[in-house]
């Protein structure tokens, strides 16, 4: 059952699990990648964000343990979310053409153009900088957490008139987010989580960024992958943030499990467990996952905008399910 928070005072009545373990014991003959993206405002949020990101691939076997690959990312993203500056380890000198990019919301697309063979390899670069822009869209729920009402507006540039209806499942027609006039409310159903790590296994997770008491929102995955007669996927996602009082809150969190074929790569089943959201109406989607049935994983990053569209789908569950097109590739280390 959901978590109270008293110290927010906001109700929790949504239909999900709370927050799940993000390290479960690590499987002999099974690859493990974790990635966590980190980004924060040190010159205050009047100013550009800082992202701090890394991702690794852990091999483990009955007498080793592995790291397969290890990518570092350092990002400076500024208003309308416009990447200031790029640094990555191992060094990719093509990525700087997205520095500046004009419009952002095309940066996934111009990324795939421009590192092809990371995209084609798998690799966990790839996967830091497909989930960078939608990091810098979810880290909004940094203002509602750390500002005042009165003065949030004006922070988050004051009512755009968008209109978010239809857009994802919690956003449905009549849903609770709406007021009577059809205003978004602040109601996020965030819920207080614990360390990603897990004490008894401290190669777990990769080297994670230290925990702050300064405004911060954090994208973490964890996708575990082993093989016997079929692939077996269990993946966790999470997005959090820190908040005033101390605590870290996820804001939306989903568990997969899923099985695909081991030669031809493609789906033979999928459950998605909705362990946080935002709204009552946001697990809907989740009934909706076997749409992706039949298809092959390394289709997924456009297949799932196809399969799962608009109110089909939830937009935080749809990159869940896209971060599965890597795992024929970590499927091969094995």
């Amino acid at each position: 059952m959901p978590i109270d928070i008293p110290l927010i005072g906001r109700v929790l009545t949504a239909q999900v699990n709370g927050p799940s373990d993000p390290s479960p014991p690590r499987r002999i003959g099974s690859i493990r990648r974790t990635s966590t993206l980190n980004m924060d405002w040190p010159n205050g949020l009047e100013a550009s964000g800082r992202v701090r990101a890394r991702a690794r691939d852990l091999l483990t076997s009955a007498d080793s343990t592995t790291t397969i690959a290890d990518d570092v990312l350092v990002a400076t993203v500024g208003p309308g979310r416009v990447y200031e500056s790029l640094f990555t380890f191992p060094d990719r000198p093509a990525l700087q053409a997205v520095v500046g990019l004009s419009r952002p919301g095309n940066s996934r697309g111009a990324v795939s153009a421009l590192i092809p063979e990371e995209r084609d390899a798998g690799t966990p670069l790839y996967l830091l900088m497909d989930d960078l822009p939608a990091l810098a869209l979810v880290s909004g729920q940094v203002m509602i957490e750390w500002i005042q009402p009165e003065d949030r507006l004006a922070r988050m540039g004051g009512d755009s008139g968008f209109s978010p209806v239809g857009i994802c499942s919690g956003f449905s027609p009549g849903a609770s987010v709406f007021d009577s006039e059809g205003r978004v409310q602040t109601i996020h159903q965030v819920q207080v989580i614990g360390p990603l790590t897990n004490e008894a296994d401290e190669l777990a997770w990769h080297t994670l960024q230290p925990e702050t008491h300064e405004p911060e929102m954090r994208r973490a995955r964890r996708i575990d992958v082993w093989k016997d007669d079929v692939l077996h996927i269990d993946a966790f996602f999470q997005d959090s943030c820190t908040t005033p009082d101390g605590v870290r809150v996820a804001v939306h969190e989903y568990n997969l499990a899923a099985t695909a074929d081991a030669e031809t790569g493609v789906l033979l089943s999928v459950n998605a467990d909705p362990r946080v959201l935002p709204f009552d109406s946001c697990p809907a989607a989740a009934g909706n996952v076997d749409r992706m049935v039949g298809i092959r994983l390394s289709d997924f990053r456009s297949a799932v905008l196809d399969q799962l569209p608009g109110t089909l789908g939830c937009t935080h569950l749809n990159d869940a399910l896209r971060a599965l097109a890597e795992v024929p590739e970590m499927a091969r280390q094995i």
